[in-house]
Order: C-alpha cells, then structure tokens, then sequence
C-alpha cells in the first residue's frame, strides 16, 4: 500500500481483457498513449480509497482503446478484481502547462469570485463540452425550510480572457466575469 500525496488521474481500469489477466484502460490522457510514459502507477480503489502500487509490464492498442498487463497478475479472476480502480499518479510527475495553461487537478477545489467581489464557491469538476471547458462551480445554498443543506452548482465556461479573467494558483483563486443569478 502506498501513501496519498496529490493525485491526479490519468486513466481507469475498464475491466479484464481475454484470461490471461490482461486488462482494459480508459486513458485520461491526450493523446491517451500517453498514459503509459508514466510510471508508477497507483490504483485507487473508489470505494475504500486504497492505493496499490501497480508496474505496467506491456500495453497494446486494442479497437479503439488499450489494454495493459500488470506485473503479479496472470489470470482474469485477478484482473477482475482491479475493475473501477482509478490509475493515478503524483502531480509533480507532469510536465509544466505552459502560460495560461492549467491541469484540471490543479483548477479543481480553487476559489471562484465575480469582479465584483462576489463569492460563488469553489470549482468542483470540470467538463469537456466540445465547444469550451466548463468549470462546475459549488456554492453552499443558507439553511432550506427543511434544515437541510443543498450544493447550488453554477455552470460557468472557462474562457481565458472572456470569462475567465484571472486564475492565481498560488492563492488558489479564479476571477470571472459572471453575472451569478439573484446578484444586483
């Protein structure tokens, strides 16, 4: 068992491939053989949040995807066993982004307020869309009528400049653009 640092996903266990414990993998990555230029590997298991260390003894392209065999494991029960598990690696393990480039992991869990001053949440995921990135962003609504708490989400399109005016990863806050509804 190894220890969480900061993580960031590259890719998932799809589920096992043929009988001799290979597996298939949904890459995270662009392009997605790039999944395999980083080593080690860590498996997240979502439900328990145990990482195992796993060594990538051979990958090959398979239909449109890949599939990759791990060393230890050498019949389908035991790659059935690593199905849903996350592959993750340390965020220092990738290169640096460039100017006005980010890493969604990074992005995720930042402050984001409006130019005016207003506190909308936090980002909470974001989603490729084909048109823009956009960033979830999570507010905490004040009590219901009920006592319970609920998230409010804002959709808000991560376009440097337009929207998107300022993103301080040192202070680990975003500046938008945004008109938030119910603001002025």
């Amino acid at each position: 068992m190894v220890t969480a640092s900061r993580l960031v996903s590259i890719g998932r266990i799809a589920g096992p491939y043929g009988v001799r414990g290979w597996l298939k993998v949904v890459s995270y990555t662009d392009p997605a053989e790039n999944l395999f230029g980083y080593t080690p590997w860590r498996l997240r298991n979502l439900q328990t949040g145990v990482l195992t260390e796993a060594e990538l003894s051979a990958h090959k392209p398979h239909g449109k995807g890949w599939v990759v065999q791990l060393a230890g494991i050498s019949d389908r029960d035991e790659a059935a066993l690593l199905s849903g598990r996350e592959i993750v690696i340390d965020r220092e393990q990738l290169p640096s982004p460039g100017r006005d480039s980010y890493y969604w992991a990074d992005l995720e869990g930042m402050a984001v307020e409006t130019v005016a001053g207003l506190q909308m949440g936090y980002v909470d995921q974001l989603l490729e869309t084909g048109s823009a990135d956009v960033m979830v962003v999570v507010a905490r609504d004040s009590d219901r009528q009920d006592g319970e708490r609920a998230n409010k989400r804002t959709l808000v399109p991560f376009l440097l400049n337009e929207v998107v005016l300022d993103v301080d990863l040192e202070a680990r806050r975003i500046k938008v653009d945004w008109e938030v509804a119910g603001e002025g």
